[in-house]
């Protein structure tokens, strides 16, 4: 019996110990989500006119937001783990400053930090479109469709959440707000070829999405997409096939810009495709410029 309570003692000892550390990494990560100061308020006027409502649409288009909350952006299961808002509904309930720290700034509207919202896509969003996508989210009538999706069993999304929080608990990943300082500044504003100041902004509210906080194929997910810089070799035709059709001048199929062009970009005028054309040579010839010493 002796060996036997000893043994009951060590399991004790083991099960508190793994209680307090499960205890620690939620308290942790809570901590974190929840260390994030609320943004100034968002004060600018949200238009009605359906000139606004139309600009405001077409920005959701082509800033990805039916791609995460579903085709009536009635809100989708995504990987299987969470669900995403339903944005009209949400722009009903909310007001525009609680939106707009959602939108840009990461901050969900209970005050905690959000973590799958790609905040750093709009963190240079003018407060004029912001505005404007805002009335059109007012204006989209309210699905009440279930969100698609499949949801993963539930064992596994306890332990990806887990794990996810351990990594946060341990310094080793962070909510959205803690990577926007990274998002560079707009700079081209007073270039005098304006069209690169305005491919700037298009490249900086939509291609960072994927291709990193400065397009080179960089942080927050380090060669999950090509550096930019590869624009370089585009001539114009080959860059408005790739941002019309998602066709490369390989002539490959791209698993995510083939849909990604073909579902957001298409919607772009042909004015805003030359400005992106623009600001991308742009960046990538100072960028080949720079590792050459020239």
């Amino acid at each position: 019996m002796g060996m036997l309570r000893w043994i009951g003692l060590g399991l004790a000892g083991l099960l508190v110990i793994a209680l307090g550390f499960v205890g620690w990494v939620y308290a942790a990560s809570e901590a974190h989500f929840r260390s994030f100061a609320a943004p100034a308020p968002f004060a600018a006027a949200i238009p009605e006119d359906e000139a606004a409502v139309a600009r405001g649409e077409r920005l959701a288009k082509t800033r990805g937001c039916y791609g995460c909350h579903g085709e009536a952006l009635e809100g989708e299961i995504m990987w299987g783990a969470i669900v995403t808002p339903n944005l009209p509904a949400m722009a009903r309930a909310e007001t525009p400053a609680a939106l707009e720290a959602a939108i840009r700034h990461g901050v969900g509207v209970n005050g905690r930090a959000l973590f799958s919202m790609p905040s750093y896509n709009f963190a240079r969003m003018s407060d004029a479109d912001l505005a404007d996508l805002i009335a059109f989210l007012r204006a989209t009538p309210v699905s009440t469709n279930a969100p698609a999706g499949k949801w993963r069993p539930l064992h596994e999304r306890i332990i990806g959440e887990f794990i996810i929080r351990m990594d946060i608990a341990r310094g080793k990943d962070a909510a959205m707000p803690h990577h926007l300082p990274l998002v560079p500044q707009l700079k081209e504003a007073n270039n005098p070829d304006q069209r690169i100041a305005r491919g700037e902004y298009l490249a900086l509210t939509s291609c960072n999405e994927c291709h990193g906080m400065t397009l080179r194929g960089d942080y927050p997910w380090p060669d999950a997409a090509p550096d930019l810089i590869v624009m370089g070799a585009y001539g114009p035709e080959d860059f408005t096939k790739l941002m019309r059709e998602g066709v490369p001048i390989s002539g490959a199929e791209l698993e995510m810009m083939g849909p990604v062009a073909r579902g957001r970009f298409v919607h772009w005028t042909d004015g805003e495709v030359d400005d992106l054309y623009a600001y991308l040579s742009h960046m990538a010839k100072r960028a080949v410029e720079a590792e050459s010493g020239g």
